[in-house]
C-alpha cells in the first residue's frame, strides 16, 4: 500500500490548513499514520493520489447512498450548472425538494432548507424555544448534532450529569441549559424532566451514529415519546446521518414513533452540502418570514445542491434498495462474527438498515459508556490491515459505515476476505 504523495500532501497541508485537514476525524489520530488523500471516486470505489483503489465504506459519512458519480445525478446537475450557481434569491427547485421531503415523513407540512446538518439542528433547538417559551433542551451522552456550543457538552457517568464544555472556547453559560440523559435509560430523561419545568425539547438521533452503530430499545423510543407528549416538551429527532438510509424517509417510522421536529442532512443533499429541518404547520410558522423565529441563509436552498437532492431521491425512490441493503449488512454481520470467533477476537456488530459497525469488545453495546469499552487498539490494526486489502473504512471505532447501492456482489466478498485477513492479523497482534 503506498502512501507516498499522501505523505507529501499531508505535510504539505499543515502550513497552511490546521492539522492539514478541515475536519478533525480527516487525521487519522484515532488509528494512528498519516490522513489519505482521496484523488476520485466512481460507483463503489474512491482512489487516493496515490493511486490505491478501495472499495467505499465512508461514503462522505452518508450522503453517497448512490454511490460516487451516479449518472442520473450527474446529468441533472450538469445541466443544472449550465443555469448558474446560486442566485440569492427563491427557485422552483426548493418548492420540488420540500414536496419530497415531506411527502416522506409523516407529521411534517413544511420544511426549511439550510446549508449544513449542524446548522438544521441548531436552528430546530431555536424553534423548539420559541415554540414552548422555554430554555432547555436534553441530550444525548455520545449523540452527536454537529458543533454549536449548546450541543458540546460531555457527560459524566451520573444519570443526571452537570453540563460541562466538552471543547475549549464554549463558556460555561452555553450549556447551562443542556441537559444530558443516558441513551436507553429512560429513567435518566424522567429524573430531569421531574427536576426541572423549564425544558423545551429532548433531542436525540434515532439510530445513534457517532458512538458506533447503537440502536434504542423499543420500549426504550417508546417511553420517551410518551414522556415528552406528557410533559409537553418537544422531541426533536436528528435524522442528518439516518434520513433515507433505512427507508424512504426516516428511521423513526421504522421505530414506530413520530417526531415534533425533523433534522435532516447527507442524503438529501446527494454529495452537495444541505441540511433541512421540518414539522407540521403550527410549529414550521414560528419561522420567518411568517413568524418571529429568525433564520436565515444566503446560500440555503441552493439550485445546485436542490437538484443533485432532487436527483438523488428520486433514483433512490425508484432503486428502493432497503432490502438489499438488510440483506447486505447482515451477511457482513455474520462474517465479522465468525472470524472473530476463529482467531478468538472479542466483537459485537451493531446494524440498522444500511448502517453497521463492529466493536472490539465482549460487551453488548447498547449506550457511549459501553460503547467505550472497545478495544480501539485491536480496531487500529483492523481499520490499516482493511485499507491495505482496499476497504475504506471511517477512521475511528465509534463512526458508523455505510452501505450504498453501487456496491455489487464482487465488492462484497472482496471485503469478506479483507475481513478474515484482518481479523487474523488482530488476533496476532494480541499475541
Amino acid at each position: 500500500m503506498k502512501l507516498e504523495r499522501s505523505i507529501e500532501l499531508y505535510t504539505k497541508g499543515k502550513r497552511n490548513l490546521v492539522g492539514s485537514v478541515n475536519s478533525p476525524v480527516r487525521a487519522f489520530k484515532s488509528v494512528g499514520g498519516v490522513p489519505i488523500f482521496i484523488e476520485k471516486a466512481k460507483g463503489s470505489k474512491i482512489y487516493d493520489v496515490d493511486g490505491n483503489e478501495y472499495i467505499d465504506f465512508v461514503l462522505s459519512y452518508g450522503p453517497m447512498i448512490l454511490g460516487h458519480r451516479n449518472s442520473k445525478v450527474e446529468r441533472a446537475v450538469e445541466k443544472a450548472l449550465k443555469k448558474g450557481y446560486t442566485f440569492g434569491a427563491s427557485t422552483e427547485a426548493e418548492i420540488k425538494m420540500a414536496k419530497l421531503v415531506c411527502e416522506a415523513f409523516p407529521g411534517m407540512d413544511k420544511v426549511r432548507f439550510v446549508s449544513s446538518g449542524t446548522e438544521a439542528v441548531f436552528s430546530a433547538i431555536r424553534l423548539a424555544r420559541a415554540f414552548t417559551g422555554k430554555n432547555k433542551i436534553i441530550k444525548f451522552s455520545g449523540c452527536y448534532h454537529g458543533h454549536s456550543d449548546a450541543l458540546l457538552v460531555a457527560a459524566g457517568s451520573g444519570l443526571a450529569t452537570l453540563s460541562i464544555p466538552g471543547s475549549a472556547g464554549v463558556p460555561d453559560e452555553a450549556v447551562k441549559n443542556t441537559l444530558i440523559a443516558e441513551y436507553n435509560n429512560i429513567d435518566s430523561v424522567e429524573n430531569h424532566l421531574a427536576n426541572n419545568n423549564d425544558i423545551a425539547a429532548v433531542i436525540i438521533e434515532p439510530i445513534a451514529g457517532n458512538m458506533g452503530v447503537v440502536q434504542p430499545t423499543s420500549e426504550f423510543i417508546q417511553e420517551l415519546r410518551d414522556l415528552t407528549k406528557a410533559s409537553g416538551v418537544l422531541l426533536i429527532v436528528d435524522e442528518v446521518m439516518t434520513g433515507f438510509r433505512s427507508k424512504f424517509g426516516g428511521a423513526q417510522e421504522l421505530l414506530g414513533i413520530e417526531a415534533d421536529i425533523t433534522c435532516l442532512g447527507k442524503v438529501v443533499g446527494g454529495g452537495f452540502p444541505v441540511g433541512a429541518y421540518g414539522a407540521r404547520n403550527e410549529i414550521m410558522e414560528m419561522v420567518a418570514p411568517l413568524g418571529n423565529m429568525y433564520q436565515a441563509g444566503t446560500l440555503s436552498g441552493n439550485p445546485i445542491a436542490m437538484t443533485c437532492g432532487i436527483a438523488t431521491l428520486k433514483e433512490l425512490k425508484k432503486q428502493n434498495p432497503y432490502d438489499k441493503f438488510e440483506k447486505t449488512a447482515a451477511f457482513l454481520e455474520r462474517e465479522l462474527l465468525a472470524a472473530a470467533k476463529e482467531y478468538g477476537i472479542d466483537l459485537q456488530v451493531n446494524r440498522f438498515g444500511s448502517m453497521i459497525n463492529p466493536f472490539f469488545t465482549k460487551e453488548k453495546v447498547v449506550d457511549f459508556k459501553s460503547a467505550q469499552t472497545s478495544n480501539t487498539e485491536q480496531f487500529k490494526t483492523f481499520f490499516w490491515k482493511m485499507m491495505e486489502h482496499g476497504v475504506f473504512l471511517p477512521p475511528s471505532q465509534f463512526e458508523a459505515w455505510f452501505l450504498g447501492t453501487a456496491m455489487t456482489k464482487r465488492d462484497i466478498y472482496k471485503v469478506r476476505s479483507a475481513i478474515k485477513i484482518a481479523m487474523k492479523a488482530v488476533a496476532e497482534k494480541k499475541k
